[in-house]
């Protein structure tokens, strides 16, 4: 599919892994350099050489906690470097052109079910970490390089939009990235657009701690028997839409929040 970005550069958070993976290989395929990145080196590594072998593109790996603001602009800070060296290369014209990011996913999230009675302080502070602070601070350390314009999608849930049952954090830290989607979205226009993508259940590494983590007390089927369309999603069906709104073809929408879902949120 022709999503209009070749050409265009792309940093992807959680990038080695399920939704962010899948939304790597997608505009591999559409001609976009593409950046991904991911605390582990292991899987990172693994993830290059499997979009290699899928896509017979390179994307590059680069090392970031995005739950510290540091590691953050450090690795921004890395990506403009390659940027630049690669731009002089390449070309006899300012290199501080070439230094530009088009496309800015943040999909980097955890996920834990936890009642409000079994909350601690460490608990709050890691989902919130990493799914707030996390999109803010790599946001706030992308958007110089996006200054000539550009497309910001942030990944949020189902559950911020409707809340769910024994994950209060989690719907919270969700919810902070559907209000901070319409913040940027004021704040960014016309440069940037800014747009949210809210999956429910996925089939990706998370969901399988999930079930892990749920130890028997629900199962798979059970989780599907909840949607409308009677299955949860696939990775690839979620990273089509974020594509989508990523693409210059879609150039009218900004402060979208655009569930990804098999109909749950339309229940009530």
């Amino acid at each position: 599919m022709d999503y209009g970005c070749k050409g265009l550069c792309a940093l992807i958070s959680g990038g080695t892994s399920g939704i962010g993976l899948a939304v790597a290989e997608k505009l591999l395929l559409d001609g976009a350099r593409v950046y991904i990145l991911g605390r582990s080196l292991a899987r990172g590594l693994a993830a290059v050489a499997l979009l290699e072998a899928k896509t017979g593109q390179s994307p590059a790996f680069v090392p970031c906690d995005v739950s510290r603001a540091e590691s953050c602009r450090e690795t921004v800070e890395q990506i403009k470097a390659e940027l630049k060296e690669k731009g002089a290369s390449a070309s006899s014209s300012s290199v501080d052109k070439t230094a530009h990011i088009d496309i800015l996913v943040n999909c980097a999230g955890v996920y834990r079910e936890q009642r409000l009675e079994e909350l601690t302080a460490k608990d709050y502070e890691q989902i919130f970490d990493v799914n707030v602070k996390g999109t803010l601070f790599l946001t706030q350390a992308v958007l110089p390089l996006m200054l000539k314009g550009g497309s910001i999608i942030n990944i949020s849930s189902d559950a911020g939009i409707s809340g769910n049952y024994g994950c209060p954090v989690y719907c919270a830290s969700k919810g902070a990235i559907v209000a901070l989607t319409k913040a940027l979205a004021l704040d960014l226009a016309p440069q940037i657009r800014v747009n949210c993508v809210c999956p429910a259940d996925v089939d990706t590494p998370l969901l399988q701690e999930q079930l892990a983590a749920a130890q028997g007390s629900y199962t798979l089927e059970e989780m599907a028997s909840a949607y409308p369309l009677e299955r949860i999603g696939k990775a690839e069906e979620v990273a089509h839409v974020i594509c989508a709104l990523a693409s210059p073809q879609n150039s009218f929408m900004t402060g979208s929040i655009v569930p990804v879902d098999g109909g749950i949120t339309a229940k009530g």
